[in-house]
């Protein structure tokens, strides 16, 4: 480390003002901030800061979601073989859906970095590390089938539109990678639903053969919304999470492991967390207490619905997001609770749409400000007539 150390001093020069790569200098300050914390300090007034500074925090998140990463590229493997009726090892299913995998996450960050890095540029700001975590989570939260330039253009468009015009990263009012899902459903609804987006079918570097045509790999849930006559997934099994999904949502232990992560380190609120767990089990009891066959999510007891489809995955890790989530204490209890609401009240009464955690998220980081305003002018106005009574 020594040595990259000094290699990095002895080109600094030529990246700062007057050197022939000043041009560049947000790709050298961005690249020394990520291996090195950044010696400078304060030259005036009194600062206090504890040791969590957005680089360890980042990265915190990223730790937390890798029990979902490698769990999704063994999972991936294990629908594969099974999807074309072949015998695999642990190593070969894994090796596989790391091969899947891989090339997804390669387009997310340099289509993502590549762009924050020329917004720095453009306006001689710092690059921020925030993309670190989005460009892990676009490709647990994508189906694997998307074809990779769909994943590139959905990309650009969230970090463009959806971060970069309001400011860049802290301004954000939308979860990024829940705004690339998002655009890339009502671009693309055909890869983003039915029975082939969630496996892969095809061979990678001659691993497995191909699914016969008969194969169907639909979701549990797409499975209750068109036969829930012979709905055979237990609840079990999506616990476990060896089941078809998009590759970071299927396995509730691995996101269960990461949410003890978060919660371990201080990084995520468990207000947020718990209220979203707390409204989903709260709506998922009344659905199923009137349920009827017009619709057939109604009939999951309120269990299996906080197990199937991306509802844990974005309680955990999307929810949790404190620049588009709720700041007040009180206000976060509102805000998680109003998502695990939504989300199964879309996915038990929309016929068109079997999961609505995504758009659940979404629609309360539009709310997320007002639930603030109002628990702060609530304190005010207590305050007001605590003054006044005096």
């Amino acid at each position: 480390m020594k040595a990259l150390r000094n290699f990095l001093d002895k080109i600094k020069p030529q990246f700062q003002e007057g050197g022939k790569l000043s041009k560049l200098q947000s790709v050298y300050d961005g690249m020394e901030t990520f291996l090195f914390t950044p010696n400078a300090t304060s030259r005036s007034g009194v600062h206090i800061h504890d040791s969590n500074d957005m680089k360890r925090t980042m990265i915190t998140v990223v730790v937390a979601l890798m029990p979902c990463v490698l769990f999704a590229m063994y999972n991936l493997g294990f629908q594969h073989f099974r999807a074309v009726g072949e015998d695999a090892t642990f190593w070969q299913m894994f090796f596989y859906g790391l091969l899947a995998m891989l090339p997804v996450i390669v387009v997310s960050y340099v289509v993502g970095l590549g762009i924050e890095f020329i917004g720095a540029q453009i306006h001689h700001k710092e690059i921020q590390e925030g993309f670190l975590v989005t460009g892990i989570l676009i490709p647990l939260i994508v189906p694997i089938n998307t074809p990779l330039w769909m994943t590139a253009v959905a990309t650009a468009f969230a970090v463009i539109f959806a971060k970069e015009i309001f400011g860049g990263t802290g301004m954000n009012i939308f979860n990024v990678a829940l705004i690339t899902r998002a655009f890339l459903f009502f671009a693309y609804p055909s890869k983003m639903s039915g029975d082939m987006a969630f496996v892969k079918t095809d061979p990678a570097f001659g691993f497995g053969g191909y699914a016969p045509d008969s194969f169907s790999g639909a979701t549990p849930l797409g499975e209750v919304a068109t036969n829930f006559d012979n709905f055979s997934t237990s609840t079990i099994d999506a616990f476990i999470g060896l089941i078809p999904g998009s590759p970071g949502e299927t396995s509730m232990i691995a996101i269960l492991i990461g949410a003890a992560i978060l919660l371990i380190t201080g990084v995520a609120s468990w207000r947020v967390m718990v209220s979203v767990f707390a409204g989903g089990l709260a709506m998922g009891a009344i659905a199923h207490a009137f349920h009827t066959p017009t619709y057939p999510a109604s009939m999951l007891d309120p269990l299996a619905q906080l197990c199937f489809g991306g509802f844990a995955f974005a309680a955990v890790f999307m929810a949790t997001d404190p620049v588009t989530g709720a700041r007040t204490k009180i206000g976060q209890y509102f805000y998680g609770f109003l998502i695990g609401v939504f989300a199964i009240l879309i996915r038990v009464y929309n016929g068109g749409y079997p999961e609505g955690a995504m758009l659940a998220v979404l629609l309360m980081n539009a709310f997320a400000p007002l639930i603030d305003y109002c628990v702060v002018q609530v304190n005010i106005n207590r305050r007001l007539k605590r003054a006044k009574a005096k």
